[in-house]
């Protein structure tokens, strides 16, 4: 079976790459580009393991982590305007992901660095990337400093399977997933023994179980716990999302379908995948709109079958 490993952020605040993982076999993750014909530069991750830059300086200063998104019109010379930004303020450019849509005129970035953040402090940091944001008229320009900014808080919606939701809480416990989970609501009771609910107590994270039914999915009850989110995150939560929660909602809400969308949409994609004897298989990440698993696509990832496979 295919699980969630970690959990997207919202595309407006987009600051890690979905990792996605098959439970007998691992791949690389790959950032997938649209389907046509594009303008792609990548630049390979660099391993910063130390700590500080080797300088000349009198005391070594601790480095922080940077990711700045951009988005404006295509023009000559943004990509040596950003880095010029960086290495100026004394940072270090570790990976760089540059793309441009054919026939668009529209140029996308995202640029992981480190810095020294007493050198460039947070807030001069911000007025520099929006000098840049000025000249070239972005339609987007989001800088996150995740040690130094607040962390986005959500909620986890799960239903009686617990592969996902207990691989995305010890994603977090690690600090894989840099976020603040507020609650785990389930439409289904688990035990004081289970897994989960020793897990949520020893970590104080509230377990809110509301049973459910065809004619009631308790979605006001669910509206109530989670007004003070910024995003939510179905971790295989098995109840339709209506358009009435969605605009009362009124964020983001990421879903997990273990299967390639937007082929074999709703239940039982597996099934309906190896019926169709398809030779490759995997797991989306995708934003809940109101069409039924037809929202934007966020990441997926792939492997290929073999006739040892089948379905339980």
């Amino acid at each position: 079976m295919w699980y969630v490993n970690t959990i997207a952020l919202p595309n407006h605040i987009q600051l890690n790459r979905l990792i996605l993982r098959q439970t007998n076999k691992m791949n690389n993750i790959r950032r997938l580009c649209s389907g046509f014909s594009s303008k792609v530069v990548r630049f390979s991750y660099r391993n910063y393991s130390h700590n500080s830059f080797n300088d000349n300086s009198a005391s070594s200063s601790f480095l922080t982590h940077g990711i700045h998104v951009f988005q404006c019109p295509d023009s000559i010379g943004i990509v040596a305007k950003l880095s010029d930004c960086i290495a100026s303020n004394g940072g270090n450019i570790i990976a760089a992901d540059v793309f441009v849509p054919q026939n668009k005129g529209l140029f996308y970035s995202r640029t992981d660095f480190v810095f020294d953040h007493v050198k460039w402090p947070r807030l001069r940091m911000e007025e520099d990337f929006l000098k840049i944001s000025k000249t070239y008229n972005a339609v987007r320009s989001i800088l996150k400093v995740p040690a130094l900014d607040p962390k986005y808080k959500i909620a986890v919606l799960a239903s009686n399977q617990d592969h996902c939701l207990i691989d995305s809480l010890h994603g977090w416990q690690d600090g894989r997933l840099p976020v603040d989970i507020t609650c785990v609501i389930s439409n289904h009771d688990r035990g004081p023994e289970s897994e989960v609910i020793r897990f949520l107590q020893r970590h104080n994270i509230p377990y809110h179980y509301l049973k459910t039914t065809k004619e009631n999915k308790r979605e006001d009850d669910i509206l109530k716990l989670v007004q003070d989110t910024d995003f939510l995150v179905l971790a295989r939560y098995t109840k339709i999302i209506s358009s009435t929660f969605l605009r009362s909602y009124g964020k983001d809400i990421i879903n997990i379908h273990h299967c390639l969308l937007p082929s074999f949409r709703g239940a039982n994609p597996f099934k309906q995948a190896f019926d169709a004897g398809v030779k490759i298989i995997g797991a989306t990440s995708h934003f809940v709109t109101e069409g039924r698993d037809a929202g934007p696509i966020i990441e997926q990832m792939v492997n290929k079958t073999f006739n040892t496979f089948f379905i339980f």
